[in-house]
């Protein structure tokens, strides 16, 4: 749990500073770009994305557990090299048949060559994904924090504001490629640093062969939970215009940033969980399972309710044809809160049930898209506007969300012998006086809605939910050298 915490408090850092470089370049893109140009970048990142993460081939989250059962006499510097080889082969491949065939990545028809170069990101994401997760493995939680939480969003930030002046028509396309080429060169200088250079490594086809068999439920679950989270916005471009589909990439990346808390304990719960299952230490996954989801559920709520209360001014910042997205804003904010349970449980579930988590996540994704495709021809049948498309696609979100956390909280129960629960009546007690503040808020001219409201509806669900909600156990987040001084291979790298 102290090193739970630890890591926690450290990827926090990395979500504030995260929060505080994705604004301006949702200003930036929205405001000098706009919504259609918007649209087309987010059709095609749903692609390149997706196609980077099974080119992880499950090591985001599988590569702890190769790790621990390793043993002494095998490097883990050629365990992870193995996997980085796959992802660069995978990726590559999957990189030119996407550049010779873009038509997946833009479903309008609409881009320019430049556009097409996007694809470069593909072996690049993959391969940081699987550097950042051996540094996790080390509880090097800042190799995160760096690589994901300033370069890349920063980068990208600048980068659009450059490239608009230089290649206006494919300047996000540029300035994405760009964030991810950084965060890889960040995340890779302090894995060498760690792991060293290849030497006494030799690629090996059955090596290859059977960490691309062992890892493909785990790649498959990784897509299909990333994808849960880009599908509501694949189905809007085929049904909506490319503004529409602008407008709710924004509001996406809005309620998105609870979503990023998750990432706060994800690396370290990992390698803490693997730890606990070499034991047989079921009681504790479990203990730690519930502790870590009430975490997230309590931060995430809290800042849900802080965009959310105030939605039109949070996206009328972006500008003024955005506000049309507060609906779907609403909805997506709400799922991440659901969303928290499952994320949780599928920590030790990848671990324990793979098989088994995957068809949960198979199922998720099939109803949501046949929740979002019976919302799309709902709104064609009433004829209603391309904005209630997206806030349909949001709500089968929330929906589908909401049943893969009580299916994946009750089969790990399950399994564990023990009861995984992350609710408790105090996140009502929190809420509804935030909810009352945020009212009053809206009542104010927009500048002080925002400056004024969203701290005052933040310190109000923080004062009941840390004296209402929060027990000795749960306070251990906010203490500093907890459980003594860490050792060398427990101690948290620093910033």
């Amino acid at each position: 749990m102290a090193a739970l915490a630890k890591g926690g408090r450290t990827n926090f850092i990395g979500f504030l500073l995260r929060l505080a470089a994705r604004l301006p370049f949702l200003f930036i893109a929205g405001r000098l770009y706009g919504a259609e140009a918007l649209g087309r970048f987010a059709s095609a990142l749903v692609i390149v994305e997706l196609i980077a993460m099974l080119c992880t081939i499950g090591e985001k989250r599988g590569l702890a557990q190769r790790l621990s059962d390793g043993g002494d006499d095998v490097v883990p510097g050629h365990i992870v090299y193995d996997g980085l080889l796959a992802a660069f082969l995978f990726g590559s491949a999957a990189a030119l048949l996407l550049y010779l065939l873009p038509a997946p990545m833009f479903p309008s028809g609409q881009y320019t060559e430049l556009d097409r170069l996007i694809v470069l990101a593909i072996p690049a994401l993959a391969m940081t994904e699987i550097a950042l997760a051996a540094q996790a493995y080390k509880f090097d939680i800042a190799a995160t924090v760096r690589s994901r939480a300033v370069v890349e969003p920063w980068t990208i930030s600048i980068m659009a504001g450059v490239f608009f002046v230089l290649l206006p028509s494919s300047g996000l396309s540029m300035a994405y490629v760009a964030s991810i080429l950084a965060a890889a060169l960040t995340a890779f200088w302090p894995f060498i640093r760690d792991y060293g250079l290849p030497r006494g490594w030799k690629p090996s086809l059955s090596r290859m062969s059977r960490l691309t068999v062992r890892g493909l439920p785990l790649a498959t679950a990784d897509a299909i939970e990333w994808g849960t989270r880009r599908l509501d916005l694949f189905i809007l471009g085929l049904f909506a215009a490319p503004a529409a589909v602008g407008v709710y990439y924004v509001a996406q990346q809005v309620a998105s940033l609870p979503q990023k808390l998750k990432t706060s304990f994800e690396p370290i719960l990992g390698p803490v969980i693997t730890r606990n299952l070499k034991e047989k230490n079921y009681a504790g996954i479990a203990a730690q399972v519930c502790q870590v989801g009430f975490w997230i559920i309590a931060a995430q709520a809290g800042i849900a309710l802080a965009l959310g209360v105030p939605g039109e001014g949070v996206m009328g910042l972006i500008g003024p044809g955005f506000v049309a997205g507060t609906g779907a804003l609403a909805f997506l904010l709400a799922a991440e809160v659901v969303a928290a349970t499952a994320v949780v449980s599928e920590a030790a579930l990848v671990y324990m049930a793979r098989l088994r988590n995957l068809w949960i996540s198979i199922a998720t994704i099939l109803l949501q898209a046949a929740l979002t495709v019976g919302a799309m021809l709902l709104a064609d049948r009433y004829e209603l506007s391309d904005y209630y498309r997206a806030a349909g696609a949001a709500l089968s979100l929330m929906l589908a969300l909401g049943i893969m956390s009580l299916a994946k909280a009750w089969l790990l129960s399950r399994i564990l012998g023990y009861p995984v629960n992350n609710w408790r009546w105090a996140l009502v007690w929190a809420a509804a006086p935030a909810v009352v503040v945020g009212y009053l808020a809206t009542l104010l001219p927009e500048w002080a809605e925002l400056s004024l409201g969203i701290p005052a509806i933040l310190l109000t669900y923080g004062f009941v939910i840390w004296h209402k909600g929060f027990g000795p156990e749960d306070r251990v987040l906010f203490r500093k050298n907890i459980g003594g001084e860490p050792t060398e291979s427990t101690k948290p790298s620093q910033l």
